[in-house]
């Protein structure tokens, strides 16, 4: 079977074909057959994904998967949220995984409560779908002070988790994916 993969993220694709792989299902990224980046006007995850599947569905006239994913840091609200892949921005840095870490680990300079949580939503649909596949997966952790481990993308390097006694970033690539977000909703 064959589905779109509605992002250009390159992390994502690469956690997701892994995942994805064992039920003999193949992601295709929305890139190779043409078509852009759906806008995401909304301030949820389900929302965006929704819009991300959709879009790339109409377009390739194929299922799509969509992940809509976000940090959410208790001292700040649950910020950055979905806004996650913009965060660095808000700080005057240009737009990367790198760039965020940095503006994360700067705000959070001083705050005792490293507490957070990345979320991601997952949804499959045909565009004419009125009923899509969604499932969610939620992992709880510590923002660390400093980068740790070189596994991963996004904030792999600083999202501690207590079970497991390492970041994302430190884990081996199948225990990462397994037990993250992205591997419990999928």
């Amino acid at each position: 079977m064959k589905l779109v993969l509605a992002s250009n993220n390159r992390g994502k694709l690469t956690e997701l074909q892994s995942l994805f792989a064992p039920l003999g299902i193949e992601l295709v990224p929305q890139s190779a057959l043409g078509i852009s980046e759906a806008e995401e006007p909304f301030h949820t995850f389900i929302e965006n994904a929704l819009a991300k599947a959709r879009h790339a569905s109409a377009e390739s006239g194929l299922p799509a998967v969509a992940d809509d994913a976000g940090l959410c840091v208790e001292a700040f609200g649950g910020q950055p949220g979905v806004q996650t892949a913009y965060y660095a921005t808000r700080f005057g840095y240009p737009e990367s995984d790198d760039n965020n870490v940095t503006a994360l680990l700067e705000q959070m300079q001083g705050i005792t409560d490293r507490r957070a949580a990345i979320s991601t939503l997952v949804a499959l649909r045909d565009a004419q779908d009125p009923e899509p596949l969604v499932a969610v997966g939620r992992v709880q952790g510590l923002i660390t002070t400093e980068r740790m481990g070189s596994n991963g993308f996004g904030f792999d390097p600083v999202m501690f988790l207590p079970e497991f006694g390492q970041t994302f970033a430190q884990l081996p690539t199948e225990v990462k994916n397994a037990h993250s977000h992205r591997g419990r909703a999928s």
